[in-house]
């Protein structure tokens, strides 16, 4: 009786053993068998808005891959969920991806990467902020804030339907230039917010160029992407340091074109309207840019900036 005791606790202390020891694989395969028995996410086409572009670039690429096993799988997945226009996407690690919460937890506190990938989504798709929650076992929530409303939508949209009336010509690069000239000659650049960050109008999205004639770059660069992309063009939006403009593609090729610079500030307040910035080529800009060095965008994200 008491070898069969002694056998009993042997056996028992094995099995206590190998469940501490294996504990973590244990946890997994219960979460994953029984409380999230399907962690396949996926997004269909009826939940993409219509400014998906599905789109592949250098840096990102669209996919159809929700269980990452890299970082570049990460990145992947926050510019398909923001280029198909969610509010919300919940996914999962795979389990052979050990560094998978470290990864996210680095991309999720990372202003400077998530801004460089909401420059490849339509400016509709934006976001304004950006939030990731993720546990443990592996699963991840992406929560976005976009920068326009419906209702902010709808009257861009509005907007665009009046001045593309006024624009007669079918060619394409004469319709850009009708379109960098409106904006120049309906906007005065908000020197108030950059200098003295006094914040009066929506300056830095379409709504301030478009409607209440003041912009900074990035309310330039947003009402020219949208123009952009009504054209049928492939656009992204290019960032320094501490400027952005678009990127175009006409032809196959790429064509950097910066309104904001074109609109410059005047000692006399006299609105002058140039043309050094637009439709120009890589070498062009390295060429016009080498004293300002507003134009230093780093060329491992933004690579079809620099052909």
């Amino acid at each position: 009786m008491k070898i069969r005791k002694l056998t009993a606790v042997g056996i028992l202390m094995i099995v206590l053993g190998a469940i501490f020891l294996y504990r973590t694989e244990l946890v997994t395969f219960y979460m994953n068998t029984f409380l999230n028995p399907n962690r396949e996410a996926s997004i269909d086409s009826s939940e993409r808005n219509e400014y998906y572009t599905g789109a592949n670039y250098f840096y990102v690429q669209s996919t159809n891959n929700f269980t990452p096993t890299s970082k570049q799988d990460l990145k992947n997945i926050y510019y398909t969920v923001l280029d198909s226009g969610l509010d919300d996407f919940t996914f999962y690690c795979d389990d052979n991806y050990k560094d998978c919460l470290k990864d996210i937890k680095d991309l999720s506190n990372d202003q400077i990467t998530l801004s460089h990938i909401n420059n490849f989504v339509h400016p509709f798709n934006s976001f304004k902020n950006i939030e990731t929650e993720f546990d443990s076992l592996g699963k991840i929530v992406i929560h976005v804030e976009h920068t326009y409303s419906d209702d902010d939508i709808a009257r861009i949209n509005r907007k665009v339907d009046e001045i593309l009336t006024t624009i007669p010509t079918t060619d394409t690069q004469e319709k850009i230039r009708a379109v960098h000239d409106y904006l120049i000659h309906s906007t005065r650049y908000d020197s108030e917010r950059t200098d003295h960050n006094i914040v009066t109008y929506e300056s830095d999205n379409a709504i301030g160029p478009l409607f209440q004639g003041y912009g900074i770059c990035g309310g330039y660069t947003d009402a020219m992407a949208i123009f952009l992309t009504r054209f049928g063009l492939p656009n992204i939006k290019v960032a320094s340091e501490n400027h952005i403009w678009n990127l175009v593609q006409l032809n196959q090729q790429w064509y950097h074109l910066d309104v904001t610079w074109d609109d410059p500030i005047t000692t006399s307040g006299i609105d002058t309207i140039e043309y050094s910035f637009f439709l120009i080529d890589a070498s062009k800009l390295d060429e016009i840019d080498v004293d300002q060095h507003q134009h230093d965008f780093d060329p491992t994200v933004y690579e079809e900036a620099t052909i």
